[in-house]
């Protein structure tokens, strides 16, 4: 497999992804701290400025999540780490984004310093297996709630609904939204609600997966494949990593039955049968919404890729 490092002073221009750049599924190798090595890398990492004070004499009666993490004095969290504005990590080791300011946000109302924070990178395909499995209390990382996942893990949420999209080469005038996709190769995560679409509607027969959306945008720079689909919210990122090179479509998927965007509505991943848990994390997303602290947390991370937003509905089960 060839790697292809890029140096962090010229993300500007190549974004500076240090990925694996062929074969069907890149395999970063993993970090001491279970990070991975040929990572993103930026110099621009985005923050609210948010300071998150742990709360005190939290109690969740019939959590056992919530008692493994106090008995551990730290919360894991699993989390996307090549996502511009979303779930990112710089040059430096810091981590940021719209979603690791959520995570922090629900790991200050469990009681917990965000700085005691145990961060686990799980790729799309392995999300349900980790929390189903323990490796994470929770995951925060552009994880859409979906009917199937819910077969496996519970959801707290939505915390912010995106639609899908598609990322193209900023010349490309010939791919103008997923009914234009005939014959184009496609990439995205393996795993995602996005390509399975994709797959399921026969927009194309060119499907390339990568455990990654960063490996898919380095095969679109290098002109391995034509197009990058996934959430809206996601390759409005990267566009603005790259403006010179990138671009978002803007034209989201619609359903053809309804005539409306498929909603990716962003969920807090947590175990299936730890109702008390999700009854937390709701309330402490709620209390979020109304008190303007969702509002400065978007604005100052995902909001930097050129999207107003507002708080969605949550949908309590």
């Amino acid at each position: 497999m060839r790697i292809t490092r890029i140096a962090a002073a010229a993300a500007a221009v190549t974004l500076a992804l240090g990925l694996a750049a062929c074969g069907k599924e890149g395999t970063p190798t993993p970090s001491a701290d279970g990070g991975t090595s040929g990572a993103p890398t930026s110099d621009a990492c985005t923050s609210s400025g948010t300071t998150f004070t742990p709360a005190s004499g939290v109690a969740i009666a019939g959590s056992p999540t919530f008692e493994k993490i106090k008995a551990a004095g730290k919360v894991v969290i699993g989390v996307k780490f090549d996502q511009p504005n979303l779930g990112y990590k710089d040059a430096s080791g810091k981590r940021c984004g719209f979603d690791i300011e959520i995570a922090q946000l629900i790991a200050s109302k469990l009681g917990i310093d965000p700085a005691k924070i145990e961060y686990k990178e799980i790729a799309s395909a392995n999300r349900e297996t980790a929390i189903k499995g323990g490796e994470v209390d929770y995951y925060v990382g552009t994880y859409s709630i979906t009917e199937k996942r819910k077969a496996d893990v519970s959801f707290a949420g939505p915390y912010f609904v995106a639609a899908q999209d598609l990322l193209v080469r900023k010349d490309d005038t010939s791919i103008t939204g997923a009914d234009s996709l005939k014959g184009k190769t496609v990439c995205s995560a393996t795993g995602s609600t996005p390509i399975q679409r994709v797959r399921d509607q026969k927009l194309t027969d060119k499907i390339v997966e990568f455990k990654t959306y960063s490996e898919c945008v380095s095969q679109l720079l290098d002109k391995k494949v034509d197009a990058v689909t996934t959430d809206d919210a996601i390759l409005k990122g990267f566009a603005a990593q790259s403006p010179s090179q990138l671009k978002v479509v803007g034209k989201p998927f619609v359903d053809p039955a309804t005539g409306k965007a498929y909603p990716e509505k962003y969920g807090i991943g947590l175990p299936h049968d730890d109702k008390a848990l999700r009854d937390f994390v709701n309330a402490a997303l709620e209390a979020a919404f109304t008190d303007g602290t969702w509002q400065k947390v978007y604005d100052g991370t995902l909001g930097k890729s050129g999207s107003a937003g507002s708080p969605p509905a949550l949908e309590k089960y």
